[in-house]
């Protein structure tokens, strides 16, 4: 889908972590108009919007409004040619404590976003971020520790593919599984262009993480002002870790061949080239910053997997993308971030193996 003059995109959760870069990316193209629809429930996102502010050439639009809301929705997505829904409660352990809400949150504003859209006369594409978490403890991956990670038994694992047995694990896996299959089948029952990534540990600028989303970044800055970090489990879970900026990469691209992507699901993560433990995390941490981490130990969270990598061999089969930015990248691109926010311009730091970007004042 090229960009057509006088299109509108709606972004949802557009002030949060990807929304905002998405909306840095979409703006390039100065006929573009981009919508954004965030009710600024999370901290520091309004930062977010006053830097979209300054790039947009009048080209940006923002409202106000939750996704449960069905008028406001209904507003948000009229004249609109594209949907990006990233509206959503995020937090394994907040949808434990108030399941209603992250179901309200994520299923029913899903649906509103969708059924808008059905009754729209432009049928929008929508692409919606769903979660790794729709495949639960992932029992079917039987690990072995091993060193600083946990690793697969089986010699042959390559990551999990999009053919992997559904099996939602939490209130979070519940409600953003029933998102997931909606998004799905509204491309099968009545035709939209709908295209659903299950997403793995995305990381990057203008993330404000904490130690439920987010975890890499949540890390960096806790280590860089010296705030105790909570590790859920023993710390060898491994994940895979994708730079935001890749993310945007593969959602230009399925946008591009909706010919091809319409009504399918992607598994999107960094794969095995970049997965790293939690424990590795934390050295690498360490390394980049010269401080030590200062860690509590809580009880693993409700279907927490201990390793997950994402096949994206279908991703990159159907559209030709492929992940650009290394795990040093990611860190060096939040602490420049967090650099640039705190108005710490000289200070440095050092990350990669023996790469030197500077040392931490």
């Amino acid at each position: 889908m090229s960009n057509k003059r006088g299109q509108t995109v709606l972004i949802t959760g557009g002030a949060g972590f990807i929304g905002s870069n998405l909306a840095e990316r979409l703006l390039q193209a100065r006929e573009t108009q981009v919508r954004i629809f965030d009710n600024f429930s999370r901290g520091g996102v309004s930062r977010n919007v006053e830097w979209l502010k300054g790039k947009a050439h009048c080209n940006l639009e923002v409202m106000e409004g939750d996704v449960r809301d069905v008028n406001a929705v209904r507003k948000a997505v009229e004249g609109v040619s594209e949907i990006f829904h990233f509206a959503a409660q995020v937090a394994v352990t907040k949808s434990v404590e108030e399941p209603a809400l992250d179901f309200q949150i994520n299923a029913v504003g899903t649906f509103n976003v969708l059924d808008a859209a059905r009754q729209s006369k432009h049928k929008p594409f929508v692409l919606f971020t769903s979660t790794n978490k729709v495949y639960g403890a992932l029992d079917s991956v039987p690990v072995i520790p091993e060193g600083t990670r946990y690793r697969a038994k089986d010699p042959d694992f390559r990551g999990v593919n999009e053919r992997e047995r559904l099996d939602f694990h939490s209130p979070y896996g519940c409600s953003k599984g029933t998102a997931d299959q909606y998004v799905r089948d509204f491309a099968r029952i009545y035709g939209l262009p709908t295209v659903v990534f299950r997403m793995s540990c995305i990381a990057g600028p203008r993330q404000f993480g904490n130690e439920d989303q987010g975890w890499v970044a949540h890390f960096l800055y806790s280590a860089l002002t010296e705030k105790r970090i909570t590790i859920f489990g023993d710390g060898m879970q491994v994940r895979d870790v994708l730079h935001v900026h890749d993310v945007i990469d593969a959602m230009m691209r399925v946008r591009e061949r909706t010919d091809i992507t319409k009504g399918q699901v992607y598994n999107l993560g960094g794969g095995a080239q970049r997965a790293v433990s939690v424990m590795e995390m934390l050295e690498a941490i360490e390394k980049a910053t010269g401080k030590t981490v200062r860690l509590n130990y809580h009880a693993v969270r409700p279907g927490d997997q201990p390793l997950y990598i994402s096949d994206t061999s279908k991703l990159e089969r159907q559209t030709g993308w492929r992940p650009r930015r290394n795990v040093s990248a990611i860190l060096k691109d939040i602490y420049e971030f967090w650099r640039e926010s705190n108005g710490l311009a000289d200070a440095r730091m050092v990350v990669g193996r023996g790469t030197a970007i500077g040392e931490v004042a």
